[in-house]
This record gives C-alpha cells, sequence and structure tokens, in this order.
C-alpha cells in the first residue's frame, strides 16, 4: 500500500492511538506522519486517518488488544485554527470521557452559540467581551456562562488565554414544587393512571434519569422493599436516549427505601417484571404528571419539581438536611438548603400571620388568655 506523507508542523494533534500494548506514536522521527486515507474540507483542512506505523496497512486487532482509528485535523497553511474545528478537536478527545448529555451540550454550543466567529482562526478572535455582549441579547446569563466556560477550555488547551471578562449576570429561576399537603392530593389522584410508577418515584427523590434507568432485574429489591440508584438515561448528540452507567455524581448511586405504600404495591401489581420498569419516552412522564398537577389546581411541577418535593415533606417531618442529601443524591447542601431555608421562610410568615390576627381579635381579654391563645396559635 501506498502512503501520503504529511509535514507534521502545523498538525493539531487530537488523539494518541490507544489501547495497543507498547504502541509507537504515529509521528516518527523525521517529523513526517504517515497516513492511508485523507480528504480535503472546503476551508482548506485536511481530515487524516492514521495508521499505526509507516510500514504496515491499518491493523484492527493484535492479540488481546484492539485498535481504535483517530482522526486528526491538520490545518493548512499557518496554525491558526477555527473555533469550530478547536471544539470538535476538544470533544474529539474526550468522547468516551464524557457523558453523552455532556457532548449534547457542546455540539448545542458549537452549532448555535457565537456563530458569528465559529468560523474564524483563534488568533484572529480578540473582543470576547463584547461577543458575551451580543449573545446575552438572545440567551440566558446561564447559557452563556456554560458556553464560555466551554470555549475557556478550547482556547487553553490550544495556547491561548482568555482575558478576564464581565459575564451576564445569572437569573436563578426558582422551581416550584408541592407542599405536603399538595403532595397528598397528587398521589391520591395519580393512583392507577400510568404516570403513576415513574411519578411516586420521582417523590422518592429520583431524577428523571435515573427513573428511565432502571431495570427490574438490577434496581428493584421488592423483598427488602429499596430502590437501588444505579446508571441514567441521557439524551446524547442526536437526540437519542442512550443508557449510561455513571450517575451525575458519586452521591447519586444509592440505596433509597420505598416509602409510598402506594408505590410498593403499584411495583407488586406489574406483571410483567422483566428489562425497564418505565417504557415510556422519558418526555411523556412530564407531560402526564403535569396533567395530574392541572387537574387538582395544583403548580405544573413537572417530574424534577416531584424529586423538590420530596425535600419539601423532608423538611416538614424535619429530616436532618444530611439525610436528606444521602437519600436525594445531592452532592452538595446548596440545594438541600435553599429548599430548607425557603420552607423555614414559609413557615415564619405563617406563624407572623396568625400572632398578627391574634392581636386584631384580642381587644379586652385578659393577659392569661393572650398567652393561651399564642400558646394555641402556635399548636395549630
Amino acid at each position: 500500500m501506498n502512503y501520503n506523507q504529511i509535514e507534521h508542523e502545523n498538525v493539531n494533534v487530537v488523539a494518541k492511538c490507544t489501547g495497543l500494548k507498547n504502541a509507537k506514536n504515529n509521528v516518527n522521527q523525521t517529523g513526517i506522519i504517515f497516513v492511508s486515507e485523507y480528504c480535503q474540507q472546503p476551508n482548506g483542512n485536511l481530515i487524516i486517518e492514521f495508521n499505526i506505523n509507516s510500514d504496515s496497512p491499518p491493523i484492527k486487532h493484535i492479540g488481546d488488544y484492539e485498535y481504535h482509528q483517530t482522526k486528526y485535523v491538520h490545518n493548512k497553511g499557518e496554525n491558526n485554527i477555527t473555533l469550530r474545528d478547536a471544539i470538535e478537536n476538544y470533544i474529539s478527545t474526550r468522547n468516551n470521557t464524557l457523558s453523552p448529555s455532556t457532548i449534547r451540550g457542546y455540539r448545542i454550543i458549537q452549532n448555535h452559540r457565537f456563530q458569528s466567529v465559529m468560523d474564524k482562526g483563534l488568533k484572529d478572535i480578540a473582543d470576547w467581551q463584547k461577543l458575551c455582549n451580543v449573545e446575552a441579547k438572545y440567551y440566558s446569563g446561564k447559557t452563556i456562562k456554560n458556553s464560555y466556560l466551554l470555549i475557556s477550555s478550547v482556547l487553553a488547551e490550544n495556547g491561548i488565554s482568555l482575558p478576564k471578562i464581565t459575564l451576564p449576570q445569572i437569573v436563578s429561576e426558582e422551581h416550584p414544587w408541592l407542599d405536603y399537603e399538595q403532595i397528598m392530593t397528587f398521589v391520591r389522584d395519580v393512583h392507577g393512571k400510568e404516570c403513576e410508577i415513574p411519578a411516586l418515584l420521582a417523590l422518592h427523590s429520583l431524577r428523571r434519569s435515573e427513573i428511565c434507568a432502571l431495570d427490574w432485574g438490577k434496581n428493584i429489591d421488592l423483598k427488602n422493599e429499596h430502590i437501588i440508584v444505579k446508571g441514567a438515561l441521557v439524551s446524547d448528540e442526536n437526540n437519542k436516549f442512550v443508557r449510561k452507567e455513571a450517575n451525575k455524581n458519586e452521591s447519586s448511586r444509592r440505596v433509597v427505601p420505598i416509602m409510598i405504600p402506594e408505590l410498593l404495591s403499584a411495583l407488586k401489581d406489574v406483571e410483567d417484571k422483566t428489562g425497564a420498569i418505565v417504557k415510556c419516552n422519558p418526555n411523556t412522564i412530564w407531560r402526564r404528571v403535569n396533567r395530574v398537577c392541572e387537574k387538582n389546581g395544583l403548580p405544573r411541577v413537572g417530574v424534577h419539581g416531584l424529586r423538590h418535593s420530596f425535600a419539601s415533606l423532608a423538611y416538614h417531618l424535619q429530616m436532618p438536611e444530611e439525610e436528606c442529601m444521602r437519600l436525594g443524591g445531592w452532592a452538595d447542601s446548596k440545594t438541600m438548603h435553599k429548599i430548607y431555608l425557603h420552607l423555614a421562610d414559609m413557615d415564619i410568615n405563617k406563624h407572623k400571620n396568625k400572632m398578627s390576627e391574634f392581636y386584631k381579635n384580642a381587644n379586652g381579654i385578659s393577659i392569661e388568655n393572650i398567652k393561651s391563645n399564642i400558646i394555641n396559635a402556635y399548636e395549630v
């Protein structure tokens, strides 16, 4: 087989050949890269597929080791790779370590954010403050921050440091959830409906991705009445749902006792206890949960709001934050503390209103009766 030789001085190396015992670098001592296939893109870049070495055809298998082909981008002329290609390289070097949903997020940034400079060379992009300011007209502060963090990492990997800039303020949007009284209304009405099991799983603190990854043989122990939370179902860059073994964080892997009797009963009543517990599309669960909420005059909380409702009930039952965090798989106390603090403020307002109402009706009442009424107001 004839091999093409390309000088590697301006090649932006994306990855090494991995998985081969004692595999050698694809660049030899004289600075020549040996390739068997390459094609030229309209922008002048070369997409190159490497072989293991210069004197053999592409190797697919050696003993117990597999050869995985890798792609490199060779930038024509000056080493000034475009932002789009640099993001492509950044993703390519991590496609086996990043979550499919993370790659999906990176693709959205690559295809929809900062499009005015996406096909410019990295060295030709200067005023990032102005670019972020323009993007802020159309996207939220959180979206701009996430996009800029990716671009910062991409530029750093290419030896370019970014100046310190001011990003838009992130406006925190509070997700609605159900209080303990609303939870009981929801549980009663969801009984027997198609979304009962996933909804009650969410009220046990499970995320939607965790619910959809549950398997009868791996994750449900009806004998000991607990749920083994392990794995997640997420969207990949092609908007297809794929299972991943790793959860959102280490604390997400957990064992949750089945605490709602209706869930235990619903699980026992399922005849086909094989494969996935929830077989419908994840988005269908969200729609069905909100349908129940609307029917009963409850906030449209979706699946994520039911997860937060678990924390709401934990607060009402005076469960310590640390224990609620462990059951809910929260990695830090920020989310939990925010929910607990919000509910504490609600309780303060409730007690303040009770006291105000008491004094409005306290004219002519003796001191002894005032004390007694205050105690009774807080016992209600």
